[in-house]
């Protein structure tokens, strides 16, 4: 299985605590070393890094953990493959245009028979079913819909689409758009919302601590998604398994 990590914030936000414990966790404190990517958007823009190499010791990784890149919304992943090589093709996250907007998609588990569902408008590179799965939403969304549709309206749109596709299997995945932030669950997803007043936090895979009161102001709102908890003295929340949640703005929606 693989690990998701996503940020929903409302202002730019710095992701390399975070990004630290779960680079950790690809082929050091865990077993996902076949590759990791990381997404970050900025204004309508996406920054994205991919690498079929395990993120401990990726000198990609490296660069990222140290360079200070803010955004209000990312999504990454780190890989244990099952299904499809491992190769850059079949790197997560992956990043399609629709609408006029890039939407980024990481997904943990098996869908059986996923594949059989026909595909139009948009296709695959790799060979992973996870990416077959992010084709298949795009397509559905964009045979409902000619342009952008309210937030409420796609909200509720997304996560018919997650539940359809958790009776293949398990479908843990993030999903964005560069606004909103959507959260499947089948096994195990969890969340942390930090706000006034922060506090201290340290990562359960590397010897790191933060004030985050140093780091932030008293209007800052910050969701992080993990698969597993990544710090030991912070409350995280579990998702409800065969749920859908929908961040915005360091809020659940």
């Amino acid at each position: 299985m693989c690990e998701l990590l996503g940020m929903s914030a409302n202002v730019p936000t710095d992701i390399r605590f975070s990004f630290a414990a779960l680079a950790r966790r690809g082929g050091d404190t865990g077993p996902h070393a076949d590759g990791w990517g990381i997404s970050f958007y900025e204004q309508k823009g996406c920054r994205s890094f991919h690498d079929p190499n395990p993120s401990a010791t990726s000198e990609l990784a490296a660069l990222v953990r140290s360079y200070p890149i803010k955004s209000k919304t990312v999504i990454a992943h780190v890989r244990k493959a099952n299904r499809g090589r491992v190769t850059l093709e079949n790197t997560h996250p992956f990043t399609r245009e629709l609408w006029g907007r890039a939407w980024t998609f990481a997904h943990n588990g098996q869908l059986k028979g996923v594949k059989t569902l026909p595909l139009s408008f948009f296709r695959p590179i790799g060979t992973t079913d996870s990416e077959h799965a992010f084709c298949w939403i795009l397509d559905q969304l964009v045979r409902k819909y000619m342009d952008y549709p309210p937030a409420r309206v796609l909200d509720k749109e997304v996560k018919r689409l997650f539940g359809e596709l958790r009776k293949l299997g398990v479908f843990n995945a993030l999903l964005t758009d560069g606004r909103s932030l959507y959260a499947s669950c089948s096994k195990k997803l969890t969340y942390i919302q930090r706000r006034a007043p922060f506090g201290k936090a340290s990562l359960i895979d590397a010897d790191m601590q933060v004030d985050f009161a140093e780091e932030t102001t008293p209007d800052d709102k910050v969701i992080i998604i993990a698969t597993q908890p990544l710090t030991h003295d912070e409350v995280w929340t579990p998702i409800e398994p065969g749920s859908s949640l929908v961040f915005r703005s360091g809020e659940v929606i």
